[in-house]
């Protein structure tokens, strides 16, 4: 047998599946804790040996992401917030970041001061169509220049400009990247450039930055944010799904919600959103989380009346002592964790399906999602996680329109991000992956 060993090291455990590479299937599966503290390869190497007991294989490759050490924080700074800045958040939040700082318009000092303080890994400089505004970019790569700037830059505007941008900036030693432009006309959002862009930083400056471990070898293992994989990973299965899909992952610190949705012809006509729809969207919820975050979503919770009378008091108090101690097991808490999870998952799909974020700033027609994915510790470790996605798709009074007729599943082997690292390499093996989790038969 030929398989592939996909890892996602995380903040708190890491999470190995491995994979035939002829079909598919999943062969072997284990988890452990992410040793941050020593060397992350401790931890990594120690999982692999546990999924792989039994398995015999040579050149058997490793595909890992990570989001240990916090994940890729991200900075855009573009030209006007409601079109280049908030298309650059969109690609961000594409290519596996969470966006920290959106800032428009000409950088002064309080605005540089302000991007510092939101301590990026990376910044996003965009501005104007191709052939518009040119003048708001140059300024602002010459303010980075001059400021002595050493966080790597992505610089993704105006192509006219590009060249001179980025001289401005590599003559200053500040790292930088190009792209081409993520918004080259008015409604035309194009991320994949910026978003491979960014990937490439993350791996080149990221994941060695944050000292994760003491040689190369994490850092030349290390595929893609795990963010970005999982991203990969739901393109792939809304393949094999043949429509619309929707997927949640509730962690330790944030709740990301994906969809992928047909593309509405519609949408192309004078009312289309000037920075572009993009069909593929991810949103970030930092405030919703199962430990870090615990206390944020009973008080997101309340402010959206989703809390029983009489509730709120015990859940703050359950909640205080989760975020506490962070390294409880998922499902540990056990119906306090569900409930945590229930609401996680009802405000994040409710902010997902509204839009008005800079992120993501128009409402999702989410009511054609024909398959619903469940994803986190809190779904997989206990038998409720089926009904946390229920009852979060129950939600007729959060003001977005629920999908009419989902199936619904809980990626209990935690295969997405595995699909998404095998994607461009082992396609067929990602496929036949992803039609095992959407449990659908081979066309």
């Amino acid at each position: 047998m030929t398989y592939a060993v996909c890892a996602d090291v995380g903040s708190t455990f890491t999470k190995v599946a491995v994979v035939d590479l002829a079909g598919g299937g999943l062969v072997g599966s284990a988890s452990g804790p992410t040793t941050v503290g020593s060397d992350v390869l401790h931890g990594l190497d120690a999982v692999v040996a546990a999924a792989t007991v039994g398995l015999r294989g040579t050149d058997v490759p490793w595909l890992v992401c990570s989001s240990a050490g916090g994940g890729l924080r991200l900075a855009v700074v573009g030209y006007e917030e409601l079109v280049t800045a908030q298309a650059g958040a969109r690609v961000g939040l594409s290519a596996g970041a969470r966006v920290v700082h959106v800032a428009a318009g000409r950088l002064d000092a309080a605005g540089l001061s302000a991007l510092r303080a939101a301590r990026p890994d990376v910044v996003l400089l965009v501005g104007g169509t191709d052939g518009g505004d040119a003048e708001v970019l140059a300024h602002n790569a010459g303010r980075l220049a001059r400021a002595r700037w050493r966080v790597p830059v992505v610089v993704a505007g105006n192509v006219e400009v590009r060249d001179e941008v980025v001289a401005v900036l590599s003559g200053r030693g500040v790292p930088v990247s190009a792209a081409d432009n993520v918004l080259p006309r008015i409604g035309v959002l194009a991320p994949g450039s910026a978003r491979a862009a960014i990937r490439g930083v993350f791996l080149r400056h990221v994941i060695g930055g944050k000292r994760l471990s003491r040689g190369p070898r994490f850092a030349s293992l290390v595929r893609a944010a795990t963010p970005d994989a999982v991203l990969t990973g739901v393109e792939v299965l809304a393949g094999q799904v043949g429509g619309d899909l929707l997927v949640v992952d509730v962690g330790g610190a944030t709740t990301d919600v994906y969809s992928v949705l047909t593309p509405d012809e519609r949408a192309t006509g004078p009312g289309r959103e000037v920075a572009g729809m993009w069909w593929r969207a991810r949103t970030v919820e930092g405030d919703l989380g199962m430990r870090w975050s615990a206390p944020g979503v009973v008080a997101a919770a309340e402010q959206e009346r989703l809390l029983a009378a009489g509730e709120g008091e015990g859940l703050v108090v359950s909640a205080a002592g989760l975020a506490a101690d962070p390294s409880t097991l998922a499902g540990a808490g056990g119906a306090v964790d569900l409930r945590i999870a229930e609401l996680a998952v009802t405000v994040a799909l409710r902010r997902h399906a509204r839009g008005g974020g800079r992120g993501e700033r128009a409402a999702r027609d989410l009511r054609d999602v024909r398959l619903v994915v469940g994803s986190g510790g809190v779904l997989r470790h206990t038998r409720g996680g089926a009904g946390v996605l229920a009852a979060a798709l129950a939600d007729h009074a959060g003001g977005w329109a629920v999908p009419r007729a989902p199936r619904t599943v809980v990626d209990v082997d935690y295969v997405l991000a595995a699909v998404g690292l095998l994607a461009e390499e082992f396609p067929v093996a990602a496929a036949g992956l992803a039609r095992g989790l959407a449990g659908t038969s081979d066309r």
